[in-house]
């Protein structure tokens, strides 16, 4: 018998049409889109313009590393206060997460450890399908591959190259089998193909990939049980230009079962183009339906220039609406202090997220009690 059991629950919330208004293509869809008046498109030029053009403001990485973020060597919350007893989270930099729940307390189960969830780990030096071009890592990594502890469940937002790392999954995937233990992937529709043609040996069974607002409820034997997501952002998939939009891209929210306590990961997501006159209504109702939240892992950089970034990436300012709209009594923010993005780079200083984000929580007043910031390689605990 597998040691994961993935099962099917329904939706709490059902599409308003067949198809969905998310899919292009029927009975089947072949593409995605964001069906939102939040979302205002841009074109291959447009992009040109922003690499090339001269209304640009390019900052190097500082020299001294002292200002940027701290990195630490993680202890996966070991060192905590009531460690086995929290939702914890550890950052591994850019959008990357271990997720481990609270240590089961059901009769007949170890109190060893929770459930770990790998979300969007990128330990590969660029972010790229080439070796030796595309955004480069000015941050290291907080430990080895071969430091993370075992893994149950490995979580995929988008197929984006800073968020779906094919190096990361193939030594997780090749450790958990030299271990004789079971893994499963979660990624948004259409995403399945990828993972089983990688090339090491990822069968269909341990793939399951959801559309919008899906539940699964999933049980890992002697260790416990969650209920897992699939929600909607706004932002836009593609690992080749050819390759746009072919794949979903989701945000996902974790409650566990013994404890209750839930965690909102974002993925990558826009609050609202500049253009737009409402932002996107995803996130008061994913509020509605799961929240709130005990911890929220929340992007905050790579938004400039805001003209374009901001139909996909969100700003500290923004970040903060997403905050309130879904409930969340703690958020951490991420997707920032690792890479820098092809087109972001050109006009956003590394340093510019962190401040911006802590000025805006500031004024706020929510500053250190319900968002906030870690280092690289630190555990955060709710």
């Amino acid at each position: 018998m597998p040691r994961i059991k993935v099962t099917s629950l329904p939706s709490r919330k059902s599409p308003t049409s067949p198809p969905p208004s998310h899919w292009v293509g029927s009975p089947s869809p072949t593409h995605f889109t964001n069906p939102w008046p939040s979302f205002v498109k841009k074109n291959f030029l447009e992009a040109l313009n922003i690499r090339f053009g001269a209304n640009r403001n390019f900052v190097p990485v500082p020299e001294n590393r002292d200002e940027l973020v701290k990195v630490r060597t993680p202890d996966w919350g070991r060192s905590l206060n009531g460690w086995n007893t929290g939702l914890k989270a550890t950052w591994l930099g850019h959008a990357g997460f271990l997720v481990e729940t609270p240590s089961a307390k059901e009769e007949g189960t170890p109190e060893k450890r929770g459930l770990r969830i790998l979300f969007d780990a990128v330990f590969s030096e660029r972010t790229s399908p080439i070796s030796f071009l595309g955004p480069k890592r000015y941050t290291p990594t907080p430990c080895q591959l071969d430091d993370l502890p075992e893994i149950d469940l490995v979580v995929i937002s988008h197929d984006h190259y800073d968020h779906l790392d094919i190096a990361t999954i193939k030594y997780v995937y090749e450790k958990q089998k030299r271990l004789g233990q079971d893994i499963h992937f979660f990624a948004g529709l259409n995403n399945k193909e990828w993972f089983i043609n990688a090339g090491f040996g990822i069968q269909p069974e341990e793939v399951s990939e959801c559309d919008w607002w899906d539940e699964q409820e999933v049980h890992v034997e002697g260790v416990g049980s969650i209920k897992l997501a699939c929600t909607p952002t706004q932002h836009f998939s593609g690992r080749t230009a050819f390759g746009a939009g072919k794949t979903l891209w989701c945000s996902w929210v974790v409650e566990d079962a013994q404890s209750g306590k839930k965690l909102y990961f974002a993925g990558d997501t826009a609050y609202k183009a500049t253009s737009a006159e409402s932002p996107c209504p995803v996130f008061a109702e994913i509020g509605d339906l799961y929240g709130p939240f005990d911890l929220a892992l929340l992007p905050i950089g790579l938004y400039s220039p805001p003209e374009f970034m901001s139909s996909v990436h969100c700003s500290p300012d923004q970040t903060l609406e997403i905050h309130k709209a879904i409930k969340s009594k703690k958020s951490i923010g991420k997707h920032w202090g690792t890479f820098r993005g092809g087109l972001s780079q050109y006009h956003e200083p590394v340093t510019e997220p962190p401040r911006r984000w802590q000025e805006c929580c500031e004024q706020a007043g929510v500053w250190g009690t319900e968002c906030g910031l870690c280092d690289v390689g630190e555990t955060v605990m709710v």
